[in-house]
């Protein structure tokens, strides 16, 4: 999968800015081809016809302080996902440990207003957030693990999640100050890396949002 994603064709949006460019608004944060042909681009009401720029310098003003990491060992097709996810969240940043490739079609193209960094092992990723003052907060249904909604969600944290299957690496629970899970009720041992994502971002922005 190449990484240019064409914008998807969703079937709401609006159309062309009503009585051609002698009416368009003239704020500078407005794109004129969205103005002169519609929006159809996946963005809540509020961004129709910003400038993509404008609308990630806008998120950037109100970004939450919580990052997500996600280890990327065997291309994980959940990845794209939690990157929608976050970017639905506000998180601040999101990582990728391991591959640098990853598989976009999941994240709609909210990777574009998303901030993504990758970093090669965890070992990098664990020293770029102990520089950042940022404890590592692991998500996985392992021993010793606390209820999501009982555990300690610091304001400041990277939540870090690992691949559909085999879970976090040992060496990714070793970069963790603590490890939280989801209550669960039925039979199945595990939900999928994607929605467990959301579940804890939503935690999160329960508490601080």
């Amino acid at each position: 999968m190449t990484d240019a994603q064409p914008e998807p064709e969703l079937p709401h949006g609006v159309g062309p800015w009503p009585g051609g460019p002698d009416a368009w608004p003239a704020e500078p944060h407005l794109d004129p081809e969205l103005l002169a042909h519609g929006d159809s681009r996946n963005v809540i009401d509020a961004y129709r016809y910003w400038r993509m720029d404008a609308i990630v310098a806008d998120l950037d003003g109100r970004r939450h302080p919580f990052h997500v990491a996600i280890e990327n060992w065997q291309h994980d097709m959940n990845i794209g996902s939690i990157v929608r996810s976050a970017n639905a969240f506000l998180a601040a940043e999101v990582h990728i440990i391991g591959k640098r490739r990853w598989n976009k079609r999941g994240a709609m193209v909210t990777d574009r207003y998303q901030h993504v960094r990758h970093h090669e092992d965890v070992t990098a990723f664990a020293a770029w957030a102990r520089d950042a003052a940022l404890p590592v907060i692991a998500v996985d249904n392992l021993p010793g693990a606390v209820a999501v909604q009982r555990a300690d969600l610091p304001q400041r944290c990277v939540l870090l999640f690992g691949q559909e299957g085999p879970g976090l690496s040992p060496e990714a629970l070793a970069a963790a100050s603590a490890s939280v899970e989801i209550t669960q009720y039925g039979s199945t041992r595990s939900i999928n890396a994607s929605a467990a994502a959301a579940v804890v971002m939503y935690e999160w922005c329960r508490r601080w949002a």
